[in-house]
C-alpha cells in the first residue's frame, strides 16, 4: 500500500486532474492533501469536487490549510476573525468567482452545503508510521495534538529543525517557486508553485517518487531520495 502526498492546489483544477490520471493510485492506497484547495487559482469550487469524487474510490486524508481557515472564517465574518475583506484580498475573489457569485451578503449560500461540509472536516494532522503530513509544519518536542495553529497552518519553516529524529515530515504551505520538491533534513516541501504556472506535486513517500502537472496539462515525473 503506498501513501501519496499532494501539494497546495490552490484552484488549479486541470492540474489535479491531469495528476489524478496519471498516478498509479489504486483503492488500497492513501492519498493525503495536505491543504491549500481553494483561492488564488481560478476553479476552487472544482478541485473541491474532484477530491469530494476521489473520496468515492480511494482512502483519501484531506488536511486543513490557512486557506480553508479564511473562508471558514469568512463564513462567520465576526471579530476575531479573519474578515471577509481580508479574505478576498488573499484570493477568495477568485473562489467566489468559480461559485459564479462576488463578496456580495448572499455569497455563503452560493457554496454547496456539501463543500460547506468537506472544508469543516478537514484535519489539522495526520499520521502513518514514521511519516506526519501536515500543512506548514510542526514545533520539535511539542506533541502533535498540542501543536499551536500558528505552526500547524500559518508558519513558514524554511530551514526546520527535525520535529523527531525518527519522522519524515511532508508539508506544503512554504512555496518552491522554482517548481521543485525540497528536502531540508527530515522535512519534504511539495508546495511546487501550482498556482503560480509551476507545478502541482504528488510525492509517494514510500518510494520517493513524484509526480508533477500543470494548468496547461503537461506532466513531469522523477524520484527524490528520501533517506539521505
Amino acid at each position: 500500500m503506498a501513501i501519496y502526498a499532494i501539494g497546495d492546489v490552490h484552484g488549479c483544477s486541470v492540474a489535479l486532474k491531469t495528476l489524478l490520471n496519471t498516478i498509479p493510485v489504486s483503492s488500497s492506497d492513501t492519498l493525503v492533501f495536505l491543504g491549500d484547495y481553494i483561492d488564488r487559482g481560478f476553479d476552487s469550487k472544482g478541485v473541491i469536487d474532484q477530491i469530494l469524487d476521489a473520496s468515492e474510490r480511494y482512502q483519501v486524508i484531506t488536511l486543513r490549510g490557512n486557506h480553508e481557515i479564511m473562508m471558514l472564517d469568512a463564513r462567520l465574518d465576526e471579530p476575531g476573525y479573519v474578515s471577509t475583506k481580508e479574505w478576498l484580498f488573499f484570493g477568495g475573489e477568485e473562489t467566489l468567482a468559480s461559485y459564479n457569485t462576488n463578496g456580495a451578503e448572499e455569497w455563503r449560500n452560493k457554496v454547496p452545503v456539501n463543500h460547506w461540509e468537506f472544508l469543516k472536516r478537514t484535519k489539522s494532522y495526520y499520521e502513518a508510521g514514521p511519516y506526519i503530513f501536515v500543512h506548514a509544519g510542526l514545533e520539535r518536542g511539542i506533541p502533535l495534538n498540542e501543536q499551536s495553529e500558528t505552526s500547524l497552518f500559518w508558519k513558514h519553516p524554511r530551514e526546520p529543525e527535525n520535529y523527531a529524529d525518527d519522522k519524515l515530515l511532508i508539508c506544503g504551505h512554504t512555496s518552491q517557486k522554482n517548481g521543485e520538491i525540497r528536502k531540508y533534513n527530515n522535512t519534504v516541501f511539495i508546495d511546487t508553485y501550482a498556482y503560480g504556472g509551476k507545478w502541482l506535486s504528488c510525492l509517494d513517500v514510500t518510494s520517493g517518487l513524484y509526480w508533477q502537472a500543470n494548468e496547461s496539462g503537461e506532466t513531469n515525473t522523477g524520484k527524490i531520495n528520501l533517506l539521505e
